[in-house]
């Protein structure tokens, strides 16, 4: 505040949002001086120092908006501002926009699931603003057509966003035999290559592709599963698997996966990314690796973090997804990984399935849980109920996957890019039809009632969102 207690006069924003609830200290703001378009360096954990939860009650902060990009965030009521659009965010949660690295938009040639602007519309209520979408459509993302064709179904359908990044197939039709044309695949737009849900079998065609990727400035995504230990199974090997009577697939089928992937990464001095990470075995894997020094990141997925094995009782294919929920001592795990780093960020693996595929037998159903809609509430609940730090969340949604690929980032720092959501932490819900943006609803959360919504979801400073507080 200026010592004549007067407060100083802010001219031409945008934006003004204001009285929103910030759960941290301002003052480790990152400096601006970055060239427009790019991103800030930020160490691991910084945007974190920001929002720490050591003060629950945090303080109101008003959020200025000029061209695009943060201008400041200071104390409400310290500036008086003018601006062309103001907002009023009392009693609600500020929060960057969130990314995710990890999603199936099925389109193009599985629109009845899910199309690119269906998809987006779940990323824009979910609160995302970076959608990364791999590369097992129809035809397979493995020219640069495809590619092409995926980015402008994204600007028709949502021209300020939320931003598609595809993931270019790591070979030709995900068939594991013959490397895609990757540099091509690159200059249409791939963030990065994966073979999706066929793991690489071949070693030698997997090292290939790590120093081709290396050599673009481009990561491999794997998924790690033994392809000969019950393959998307769908199902935990255990007890449960037991009892229902179902041929499940064990924790070490991507523990295996994962062993080879460091070993490999840190035999080349390559970068390696492990999607949607399961079980106790594969962190152990991750945890010894990264102490060694290899250049490995990983993720895991909500449902990972909030369900277990026991939501296939009464053989639900709404609960089958490849790799299968596991037992509560491999959720405590993940949820001690995640806190500490060892899992470096969240992802939704948003499987969308109609709903006739799934009403069948459970060994002819496929895996899947549709999940950008409920992300954001299902993960803050764990931060509400002190099982994973806020630093953690945040470091998770946005810091590391950006990082790790590229993205836009908004850490509130003078200069970046003016993504970020109002989250009412209270407000219920029930998962319905009615209240999923999703074309598929293929969860075990349907007709459960969560707490947390978005209200509001603001990029680069223009709404893609407004709903009324439904806990209000």
């Amino acid at each position: 505040m200026p010592e004549n207690n007067k407060p100083q006069q802010v001219k031409k924003l945008d934006l003004a949002v204001k009285s929103a609830l910030w759960l941290g200290s301002l003052k480790s703001q990152a400096k601006a001086g970055s060239q427009k378009g790019s991103q800030p360096k930020i160490q691991r954990g910084q945007l974190g120092q920001l929002g720490m939860i050591k003060h629950p009650k945090g303080q109101l902060v008003d959020v200025l908006v000029a061209k695009g990009r943060i201008v400041s965030v200071v104390p409400a009521g310290s500036l008086d501002v003018q601006a062309a659009k103001e907002v009023d965010a009392r009693g609600l949660l500020l929060l960057p926009s969130l990314t995710d690295v990890h999603t199936h938009l099925r389109e193009p040639g599985q629109e009845y699931k899910e199309d690119i602007a269906s998809g987006l519309g779940a990323a824009a209520q979910g609160g995302f603003s970076n959608l990364m979408c791999m590369a097992n459509t129809r035809p397979v993302n493995d020219t640069a057509s495809v590619t092409e064709f995926m980015l402008e179904q994204a600007r028709k359908s949502w021209p300020h966003g939320p931003r598609l990044f595809p993931i270019g197939a790591l070979t030709k039709g995900l068939h594991g035999q013959e490397l895609a044309s990757m540099s091509d695949l690159k200059d249409a737009g791939c963030r990065a290559f994966s073979n999706d849900g066929r793991p690489v079998e071949s070693t030698e065609l997997l090292r290939r592709a790590m120093e081709y990727c290396q050599d673009l400035g481009r990561v491999v995504i794997d998924h790690c599963e033994d392809p000969w230990l019950a393959p998307a199974a769908g199902v935990n090997e255990g007890a449960v698997s037991s009892r229902l009577g179902l041929a499940g697939q064990p924790d070490i089928a991507e523990a295996i996966q994962a062993a080879r992937d460091v070993l490999l990464a840190e035999y080349l001095g390559a970068p390696i990314h492990l999607a949607h990470i399961s079980c106790e075995k594969s962190v152990a894997v991750i945890r010894a690796a990264k102490a060694r020094g290899v250049d490995v990141t990983a993720e895991t997925c909500p449902h990972y973090l909030t369900l277990t094995e026991d939501e296939v009782a009464g053989y639900s294919a709404q609960a089958k997804v490849n790799p299968p929920l596991r037992p509560r001592a491999d959720v405590e795990a993940l949820l001690d990984a995640l806190s500490d780093g060892t899992i470096d960020m969240l992802a939704t693996d948003h499987a969308p399935h109609a709903a006739h595929e799934k009403e069948v037998e459970f060994d002819a159903a496929p895996c899947g849980i549709s999940g950008l809609d409920t992300a954001l509430s299902t993960t803050w609940e764990l931060v509400r109920a002190g099982k994973l730090p806020f630093d953690a969340f945040l470091r998770a949604w946005t810091t590391a996957p950006c990082q790790r690929f590229g993205l836009p980032l908004n850490s509130f720092a003078p200069g970046d890019p003016a993504d970020f959501l109002l989250f009412d932490q209270d407000a219920p819900w029930v998962v319905g039809p009615q209240t999923m943006k999703s074309k598929s609803k293929n969860t075990p959360l349907l007709g459960r009632t969560l707490r947390g919504r978005v209200v509001a979801h603001f990029l680069a400073g223009k709404s893609v969102l407004d709903i009324e507080p439904t806990g209000a």
